[in-house]
């Protein structure tokens, strides 16, 4: 009798100690399907993957897991701050294809380019991480699919595309192994963000459908990109300053290491909207492969770029149709002022109450051991020489040659005002409107089968001050 006791008393501890926990998650571990999510991949999961993150922040953090094997279908939800999203391998999380679902603007009163469906606001250590899938079910929203692209739907000042992640002037952010896939507009975007690390994601985008950036650092400031994939028909990484969210500043000091990318735009952009200061960049080891342009400075607005290297870099480049800006240049640096729009979101993209844009300065850009391969050469160009000044190239070598079966002899200028295109030879560096140009140790090589329109290594128009030196 006496053992039966000891034994049921010491079942009466174990309850105690461990039993009496009513809460619908293990620790500081909250499971989606603890809080009714279904994974079933049809019915939507959204408001028990909320109840989940909230329950986590209230109880002051921890990690809300998605489950292994599940494929759990959800419209909006929104982040919490101490919250780490963590997605097992073999789970997903799925858009819901409901166009009507998506009411919240990724530009706020500006509804007409896209909604958001994972997305954060005012919030402070928050983590995305795991193994598993986000994916944004990209083609759902498309309209029909063309040759190289789909169609995108008719639409009047209202866009229900989502953006797969938006993070708006939130801090310490990690978002760190995932896969994000088939965006149907952004897929990554920063705003107004500080101390930012993004590190071994892949993002895997439909390389057709338009608009379908990877990273769009905007407005923000100490962001670490590292050791990333990123396939994306739009581009890949792209550093602004949307006039939208002007209150945030400047977007400076961000450092991307170890990536390789793929686009049918422009794999690393800065610009083309920026109505503020882009400064301190570091682009290092990257390789760039069957994009439609390699590295692109696009300065469409009144904002200034300065204080930026790209370093050792592969950088390899085709012809795309007219759908996608850029025309095969492996490096691209201009300033030109936006054309006047006639398109859902023109009025978004002038100083409030102006129909005319100015551009600002472009200069102290350093391209440093780099090797391009394309159908195109290099472009430069300003609309005065003293916006695009003091850009420095030392042993960047341009190897040229035709492989596709879209005509050369052809620059992209979009979007500016006048003439979108400038068509002449193709030269490995097309310098105009630009000063203070330095190309040290670079070498130019033509293919065996060079095109009637192949020209020589520079062509200079309305420039000043170009030097050119072997060492």
């Amino acid at each position: 009798m006496k053992k039966v006791n000891q034994i049921f008393i010491l079942l009466i501890l174990a309850f105690l100690v461990g039993g009496c926990n009513t809460s619908k998650s293990e620790g500081n571990i909250y499971n989606i399907m603890d809080y009714g999510a279904s994974g079933d991949g049809k019915s939507d999961d959204a408001s028990a993957i909320q109840k989940a993150i909230d329950k986590c922040s209230e109880n002051g953090g921890g990690i809300v897991l998605v489950p292994a094997e599940h494929t759990f279908l959800c419209g909006p939800i929104h982040l919490a701050s101490f919250v780490n999203l963590q997605l097992e391998p073999n789970s997903r999380l799925l858009a819901n294809p409901d166009e009507k679902i998506y009411k919240e603007s990724a530009f706020k009163e500006n509804e007409g380019e896209g909604m958001m469906w994972i997305s954060g606001k005012d919030l402070k250590n928050i983590s995305i991480t795991g193994r598993g899938e986000i994916d944004g079910n990209g083609v759902a929203f498309m309209g029909k699919e063309l040759s190289d692209s789909y169609e995108l739907k008719p639409i009047t000042d209202f866009d229900p595309r989502p953006h797969v992640i938006t993070l708006i002037n939130c801090q310490n952010i990690t978002v760190k192994d995932v896969t994000l896939k088939q965006g149907a507009y952004w897929t990554l975007h920063l705003i107004g963000c500080y101390d930012a690390n993004i590190d071994g994601i892949n993002i895997l985008n439909n390389l057709k459908i338009r608009n379908g950036d990877g990273i769009d650092v905007d407005h923000s400031k100490k962001v670490r990109i590292s050791n990333c994939f990123i396939e994306s028909g739009d581009d890949c990484i792209c550093l602004k300053n949307r006039r939208e969210y002007s209150e945030y500043g400047s977007c400076e000091d961000i450092v991307v290491n170890n990536c390789i990318m793929t686009s049918r735009s422009c794999a690393i952009k800065i610009g083309s909207e920026n109505m503020d200061k882009i400064n301190n960049v570091l682009f290092n080891n990257c390789i760039i492969k069957d994009s439609n342009r390699g590295i692109g400075i696009q300065n469409r607005d009144e904002g200034t770029v300065t204080n930026v290297i790209f370093s050792n870099m592969l950088v390899d480049c085709k012809y795309y149709s007219d759908v996608w800006w850029g025309k095969a240049e492996p490096i691209y640096v201009t300033s030109y002022p936006r054309a006047i729009g006639n398109h859902k979101d023109a009025g978004w993209r002038f100083p409030k109450g102006a129909i005319d844009g100015a551009c600002g300065e472009v200069n102290n850009i350093y391209f440093t051991n780099i090797k391009c391969t394309s159908e195109n050469g290099i472009f430069i160009g300003g609309d005065t020489q003293d916006k695009v000044n003091n850009i420095f190239f030392d042993n960047v070598d341009v190897q040229l040659y035709k492989r596709s079966t879209f005509p050369g002899g052809v620059y992209d200028k979009r979007p500016c005002k006048g003439e979108p295109f400038v068509y002449d030879k193709t030269y490995a560096f097309y310098i105009e409107g630009a000063s203070d140009i330095t190309i040290t140790d670079s070498n130019v090589f033509w293919g065996d089968t060079a095109p009637d329109y192949a020209a020589g290594d520079i062509k200079q128009i309305n420039t000043s001050r170009i030097n050119i030196n072997k060492r």
